[in-house]
């Protein structure tokens, strides 16, 4: 296998929108990728039934469309708290960077709790943040 560098993409009701492929997509065009993406599942205490299994089907999807645009991807279903979730996987020889998708900060849970400036102190790799619309996030999500 040819040098590649290694992306944790962190998205939950995000993890199949259009912002986020083409994200990934922009990021693969720069120099060769191996994409994780990690998807915490939503297992908080007042989500609704089902979360868990919507989350698995857009873990699903995304990675499907990512491997037919020719990423080469691997998809982890972590735990509901997206820093467990990241805490469960980082590993600084294994990650180079890092991709946190959230929806806008009007509806966003992970930027009220700061989630990429806190993704970036914690594993200390580089973090780009990106923003999908509400309206697509939630047309993917059945949650």
């Amino acid at each position: 296998m040819s040098w590649s560098e290694s992306v944790l993409v962190v998205a939950n009701r995000t993890a199949d929108t259009d912002e986020l492929y083409d994200a990934v997509l922009a990021r693969a065009a720069r120099s060769p990728i191996r994409v994780t993406l990690l998807v915490p599942g939503a297992w908080e205490v007042g989500d609704p039934p089902g979360s868990q299994q919507a989350s698995r089907r857009r873990l699903r999807s995304a990675t499907a469309r990512l491997r037919d645009s020719g990423v080469a991807v691997q998809g982890v279903l972590g735990d509901g708290d997206p820093i467990a979730a990241l805490q469960s996987v980082w590993d600084p020889d294994r990650f180079d960077e890092v991709i946190v998708c959230t929806l806008p900060a009007t509806v966003s849970k992970w930027l009220r709790i700061d989630l990429p400036h806190r993704v970036e102190r914690l594993t200390g790799a580089p973090v780009t943040h990106v923003t999908a619309e509400a309206s697509h996030a939630f047309d993917h999500a059945s949650v």
